[in-house]
C-alpha cells in the first residue's frame, strides 16, 4: 500500500503524482496519459480558475488553483519519466525568468511607471527569444525565426484571444488602424459581406448542419474584426463575452421564474410571451445588477 502524504507541501503533491504514475502500483488511467491527452484538462482547469474569480468564490478559487497546480505537476512528472526535466527545473525556469524580467526589483534598473515596466518586459523577451534561437541553432534545430513575426503566437490559444495576440503582434510593425472607429467601419463591411453570403446560400442554411465554407469564413472575418475592436478599446473579448453570457443566463432565469410563478413552463410559453418577459428582465432585474 502506498504511503499517503499529509498534503501540506508541494513535495507531497509531487509524491502523489509519482505514485499515480507508478507502472506497477499506480492508477491505470493516470499511467496511460500523455502530454497531448492532458493538455485539454490543463486548459479547462485554467478556465475554472477564472470562473471562480469571476464568481468571487474564494473557496472554489483555492480548490481550482490546486487542480491547476496538479496539471503542472502532471506534465512535469511525465517529462521526468522521459528524462527531459523535472518539477524543480520548471520552478527554476520561472524563478530565473521573473528575476530576469524585473531588473527594477532584483537589479539596479529603475521603472518610472507601469508603461516603463511593459517596455522593459518586451525588450527582455526579445533578448530571450534571440538567445533561444542561438541555442536551437547550436543544437542543430530549425530556426524559429523562419516562422515569421506571427509564428510563435500559440495556435492552441482560444481563437478570440489568439486573434488579439496576432493583431497586437502585427501592430508592432505598424500594420494597424489608429482609430477604433475605423475598426467599426471594417466590422460593418464584414457584416455586409457575411449577409451577402447568407443570401447567396440561403437555401443551404439550417441549424442542424454546418454552413457552406464561404459563410463560415465571412463569419470568422466578422469575429476577427470584433476582436480587433476589443483590442483597440482595451477590452478582453473573452471576458466581455463571458459577462454577456452571464447576463443572458440571468435574464433567461427571470423568464423561467416568472413563468413558474404563473404555473407555466417554458415549453408552454409562446415566443411573444417569452420576449415580453425578456424585456421585463432587462428593466426590472438586469439593469440593477449590470
Amino acid at each position: 500500500m502506498t504511503n499517503v502524504p499529509d498534503g501540506r507541501d508541494i513535495a507531497d503533491l509531487i509524491a502523489v503524482m509519482a505514485a499515480l504514475r507508478d507502472p506497477k502500483t499506480g492508477c491505470p488511467w493516470d499511467i496511460e496519459q500523455t502530454f497531448a491527452s492532458i493538455a485539454p484538462y490543463t486548459i479547462e482547469e485554467a478556465y475554472e480558475v477564472a470562473d471562480a474569480i469571476a464568481r468571487g468564490d474564494i473557496d472554489d478559487l483555492r480548490d481550482e488553483l490546486g487542480d491547476l497546480l496538479l496539471q503542472v505537476v502532471f506534465h512535469a512528472r511525465m517529462a521526468e519519466e522521459a528524462g527531459d526535466f523535472a518539477f524543480p527545473d520548471v520552478v527554476k525556469a520561472i524563478v530565473d525568468k521573473m528575476i530576469r524580467r524585473h531588473p527594477h526589483v532584483f537589479g539596479d534598473a529603475e521603472a518610472r511607471d507601469a508603461g516603463a515596466v511593459k517596455g522593459s518586459w518586451a525588450r527582455i523577451k526579445a533578448e530571450e527569444k534571440a538567445a533561444r534561437q542561438a541555442r536551437r541553432s547550436a543544437r542543430g534545430l530549425a530556426d524559429d525565426s523562419d516562422k515569421g513575426l506571427l509564428g510563435d503566437v500559440p495556435s492552441a490559444q482560444p481563437p478570440l484571444s489568439r486573434a488579439v495576440k496576432l493583431q497586437a503582434r502585427a501592430s508592432t510593425v505598424g500594420f494597424d488602424w489608429n482609430d477604433p472607429r475605423l475598426v467599426i467601419a471594417k466590422i460593418r463591411e464584414e457584416l455586409d459581406e457575411l449577409e451577402a453570403e447568407i443570401d447567396r446560400h440561403e437555401g443551404a442554411l439550417t441549424r442542424h448542419a454546418p454552413p457552406p465554407e464561404a459563410v463560415s469564413q465571412e463569419l470568422g472575418d466578422v469575429l476577427f474584426a470584433m476582436a480587433n475592436l476589443a483590442r483597440h478599446i482595451g477590452a478582453d473579448p473573452d471576458m466581455a463575452l463571458a459577462m454577456t453570457n452571464e447576463k443572458f443566463v440571468r435574464r433567461f432565469r427571470f423568464i423561467e421564474e416568472e413563468l413558474k410563478r404563473r404555473g407555466r413552463t417554458l415549453q408552454e410559453a409562446s415566443l411573444d410571451e417569452m420576449e415580453t418577459l425578456w424585456q421585463r428582465a432587462k428593466t426590472e432585474r438586469s439593469e440593477a445588477a449590470e
